[in-house]
């Protein structure tokens, strides 16, 4: 499989230019700032991904937002100035979000023909400032599909939206991903490359029981919620029974009888499978472990993950940086960072 050079080892920033807790210029000002690049650099990694929601960097009605563009622009000088890449990643745009707290229209996005030219219109803006740094700067079309009957017309919209870059920026790496909140089972479903510089991308976050226990804005998750890992796949599937079922994974697809190292290869083989078929590179733009899991079963989630990315060749970029429940910086891990970030 090919190997999607400079962007092998990232993390995310969430929470700077998208799901903000403040949109008040201080905030912009100081979440990230050029000493936070240069330790990500001398963390050893090669890329940051970088989320943007829509409305950071154009008004309701379309019209371009400088200061949004501004710390996009920055971002890019200091990832340069220390060595990194940078993916650029719409998390949210104009008539469409994945984030079940913002109780988004999760369909219509996909039917709307001028919510599509104004997706369209804004990545050949985005195109047209940052073409000329494809050597650094990749673009992620839209974060996490959610709903499963949209797949075909994503496929459509992506490949518009391509072409459409294409006539401003011929070299600059594309990335987008599936259906099902950018599930690595739904990498499958993606339509055969528009290019050789198209990028299929997934999500992991599995078994979502763990990863994301306790977590309030998860559907049937509760605040007591524990389970450990790795464990017996029934007691995943029996506590898993407590979450909506779009949500709880695809434990009942794999034969397996433990959620281990194993049910992660399990997992990504299709993916694997269809990015060599097409001969795609294949890149997971988030995977984590939220701050309310036990830290012996977090590093060894992390280990075993890592051993998996590595055995496939593939690119990634952990959730989170910083804060957003995620965070590799915050408190909660400071036992055990320095073994995360050597498992990154």
């Amino acid at each position: 499989m090919k190997r999607f050079e400079g962007f092998m080892k990232g993390v995310n920033l969430g929470g700077w230019l998208s799901q903000c807790v403040s949109y008040e210029k201080e905030h912009f000002d100081t979440f990230i700032t050029e000493e936070d690049i240069r330790q990500i650099a001398g963390w050893g990694l090669d890329h940051v991904r970088v989320p943007v929601d829509y409305d950071i960097i154009e008004t309701e009605d379309g019209a371009c937002k400088e200061e949004g563009y501004a710390y996009i622009t920055n971002c890019i000088r200091w990832c340069e100035t220390h060595g990194l890449h940078m993916v650029l990643d719409l998390h949210k745009t104009y008539g469409y979000t994945f984030d079940p707290l913002d109780h988004g229209e999760l369909e219509e996005f996909f039917s709307n023909d001028k919510q599509q030219e104004r997706f369209i219109k804004l990545w050949k803006e985005i195109a047209g400032r940052y073409g000329s740094h494809s050597n650094t700067v990749a673009f992620e079309l839209l974060n996490e599909i959610v709903s499963p009957s949209v797949a075909d017309a994503w496929n459509d919209i992506a490949n518009r939206t391509i072409a459409a870059i294409r006539e401003i920026a011929k070299d600059s790496y594309v990335i987008y991903g599936g259906v099902c909140y950018n599930s690595v089972t739904s990498v499958k479903q993606l339509a055969k490359p528009y290019d050789d510089k198209v990028v299929y991308n997934f999500h992991f976050y599995e078994p979502l029981a763990f990863t994301h226990q306790k977590a309030y804005w998860v559907e049937g998750m509760t605040p007591d919620f524990e389970i450990g890992y790795p464990d017996a796949k029934e007691i995943y599937v029996e506590k898993s029974k407590l979450l909506k079922q779009d949500l709880a994974g695809a434990l009942n697809e794999f034969s397996l009888e433990r959620v281990d190292r194993k049910f992660m290869e399990a997992m990504m083989a299709s993916a694997v499978e269809s990015s060599e078929k097409n001969d795609a590179y294949l890149y997971c733009g988030e995977y984590g472990v939220i701050d309310q899991a036990p830290l012996p079963d977090t590093l060894r989630w992390f280990e075993d993950i890592h051993a998996v990315f590595e055995k496939y060749g593939i690119g990634r970029s952990c959730w989170n940086y910083k804060q957003k429940d995620f965070g590799l910086t915050d408190a909660h891990y400071q036992e055990i960072q320095a073994d995360l970030i050597k498992n990154l």
